[in-house]
């Protein structure tokens, strides 16, 4: 099923968390470029891809205006308190069932993930869909049923800031899950291919400094090559 998305359903919305105080990249990461483009303009295209239609959330006062041209933001009423605090803020302001959420420094995510991600949780009602690499489960990119919202901001009022344990924590209050994916399985079965032939070993690389984006670049261009 390669290839799977969103397109048509008024169900989903998309997000793009922009938010980090980015000191490691020197600037803001959303503006910063990848392959001749804004790495916000990236994790757009993958959510645009996978049918999604997006919007920006997480993202820092000073940056607002500059993000806004391309597509609507989102604002965060608590910033500073990571990207539980954007996630909140992004279901709060959709009215769709399910939300998927990528980070803004991941540009080598398939669309096709998303897509299989959301047609899981439309079938199984999880309350939280992840993938994992390697074993480990990774916190983005997530598709979360709207339902969690309030379990989600009782996390971020006490205190609790660590998006994983929030979302088991928030899939517990409404006696649902949250469903973990291996990439590998996917990817095995088609279900989530790169359009580049990407492994799946490297679709969760962030670009969290310049050494990192330097990486990426030759990374990218071997494949184009």
């Amino acid at each position: 099923m390669i290839g799977t998305t969103a397109a048509a359903r008024p169900d989903v919305s998309g997000f793009v968390l922009a938010g980090g105080q980015s000191s490691r990249m020197g600037r803001d990461k959303a503006l910063a470029h990848f392959s001749g483009r804004p790495l916000i303009a990236h994790a757009l295209s993958i959510l645009a891809e996978a049918g999604v239609p997006a919007a920006i959330a997480g993202a820092a006062p000073e940056v607002r205006a500059a993000l806004s041209t391309y597509a609507p933001v989102i604002e965060d009423s608590q910033p500073g308190l990571g990207p539980l605090s954007g996630v909140c803020a992004a279901l709060a302001s959709t009215s769709a069932r399910f939300a998927a959420f990528v980070s803004v420094d991941t540009p080598f995510l398939p669309p096709s993930l998303i897509g299989y991600l959301l047609c899981h949780a439309e079938i199984t009602g999880s309350a939280v869909t992840l993938a994992s690499v390697a074993g480990f489960a990774q916190t983005f990119p997530a598709v979360i049923d709207r339902a969690a919202l309030l379990a989600l901001q009782r996390e971020l009022t006490a205190g609790r800031y660590g998006c994983f344990a929030a979302f088991e924590a928030a899939a517990t209050s409404l006696g649902r899950r949250v469903s973990v994916l291996p990439v590998e399985l996917l990817a095995q079965a088609g279900h989530a291919v790169h359009p580049s032939g990407l492994p799946s070993a490297c679709w969760f690389a962030n670009l969290n400094t310049p050494a990192d984006a330097e990486r990426a670049e030759r990374l990218w261009a071997r494949r184009v090559a």
